[in-house]
């Protein structure tokens, strides 16, 4: 396919953040997508998981040859070092890794990390230019902070499941873990600017700068994205319920069925737009309505709207539709499904269709990097590793020696 790239033979890490030291220590999807987000661009993470099965990621959803395709988009770029973190002498090895790395990332419940004599006080004191990640359901502090916590249940309590639904139905998950992506996003978002804030206090009594902790929870990533949520109840009382595929005070704009069963997403808000949409489905009286010269007047009449819209959506096919409307300059586009994403020609050009070499040859399309920069763009330099498969080199590193890691694998604290 035009547009696709294999990268599996790139081996030299490039990028913004190329020599940027990061010991992840997450599991599953928040801690480790914040991870990958900044291997992507370079950074070296030591992803540390436990020793027999690993990171419980490796088996979720689909598996292809005993391990989850998702894996190799979640791990991309990463060195794995499995190691038992109850073990002492583990404890121990982190304190060595973290004294050296610029960002270390964890997502277990508050608390763990300072059982284990790792939490930041312990490791910020080993080095003071170390920044720390920590996301979790509730956040670090609060009467909530020992509860556990799930994207699912942060997307509740962000507010976000409440108006996922059609108006009278049962809320419903919006199809990803969106909870977790959102608190990774921001989580990279706080490493970025700790960086800069420690680039920023470089100094003779801290000749590295000063590091701090991030404390992102999950359910306030959610509710960072809720707009006009709070400030509407705030001023009016006013309590935004469910409303399908329609965007409340927002019109039209609405997901119309087809003549072919497919849906025509329209977009048709814009004040000139909206002219330009009524003439294409030959409602020019609509468009001409001085009364609907406005959002306000058209939010009014919604519901007429919408109706005239469908009746126009319902005698064409999903294409046909979505050809008149870009012919007529007003925003469009129809559901996709990954078999569409897949096959559509703009995904490739912006090579965002990358496929990998599988152990056994075969090609896995993948996701590509995002954002886009000009001058430093992200890659993949390496594939998702085995379990394990570079605890030795980077045993090494921090100074185990050849004795001292076969004990430790005899033990089974390495492996």
């Amino acid at each position: 396919m035009r547009g696709m790239e294999t990268q599996a033979d790139k081996r030299t890490p490039s990028g913004p953040l190329t020599g940027l030291k990061v010991v992840e220590l997450g599991q599953l999807i928040a801690g480790p997508f914040a991870a990958k987000t900044l291997a992507d661009f370079g950074a070296d993470v030591i992803k540390i998981e436990p020793p027999g099965g690993g990171d419980p990621l490796r088996k979720w959803r689909l598996l292809k040859d005993g391990t989850s395709v998702w894996w190799q988009v979640q791990s991309r770029n990463k060195r794995s070092l499995a190691l038992d973190l109850k073990d002492p002498e583990a404890q121990d090895i982190v304190r060595r890794l973290a004294a050296e790395a610029d960002v270390l990332i964890e997502n277990f419940r508050p608390g763990a990390m300072e059982g284990w004599g790792l939490g930041p006080e312990a490791l910020q004191a080993l080095n003071p230019g170390l920044i720390m990640l920590r996301i979790s359901g509730y956040g670090q502090t609060g009467p909530y902070r020992d509860r556990p916590g799930f994207g699912v249940v942060a997307e509740a309590m962000g507010g976000l499941r409440y108006l996922t639904a059609e108006p009278g139905r049962v809320p419903v998950r919006v199809g990803v873990s969106i909870g977790d992506t959102l608190a990774s996003l921001h989580g990279v978002i706080g490493i970025l600017l700790a960086l800069q804030h420690r680039h920023a206090t470089v100094c003779q009594e801290a000749p590295k700068g000063r590091g701090q902790v991030i404390d992102v929870a999950l359910y306030e990533a959610v509710f960072n994205c809720m707009e006009s949520l709070l400030p509407e109840y705030s001023a009016f009382g006013a309590v935004r319920g469910p409303a399908g595929s329609a965007m409340p005070g927002i019109a039209p704009t609405n997901a119309y069925r087809c003549a072919d069963g497919g849906y025509a997403l329209i977009a048709g808000n814009g004040d000139s737009i909206f002219r330009r949409l009524m003439h294409c489905i030959a409602r020019d009286d609509l468009g001409q309505d001085p009364a609907l010269a406005d959002n306000a007047g058209r939010v009014a009449r919604v519901q007429e709207l919408d109706e005239a819209i469908g009746r126009w959506a319902a005698t064409l096919s999903v294409d046909a539709a979505l050809a008149a409307l870009d012919a007529a300059q007003v925003p469009a586009g129809k559901i996709y499904t990954v078999a569409d994403i897949a096959a559509d020609p703009h995904y490739a050009a912006r090579g965002m269709l990358q496929t990998v070499a599988m152990a056994d040859g075969t090609q896995l399309m993948v996701p590509g990097v995002v954002p886009k920069l000009s001058l430093t763009p992200g890659g993949q330099w390496r594939q998702a590793p085995a379990l394990g498969q570079d605890s030795e080199a980077v045993l090494r590193e921090v100074g185990l020696t050849v004795a001292q890691i076969a004990a430790l694998r005899a033990r089974g604290v390495v492996q």
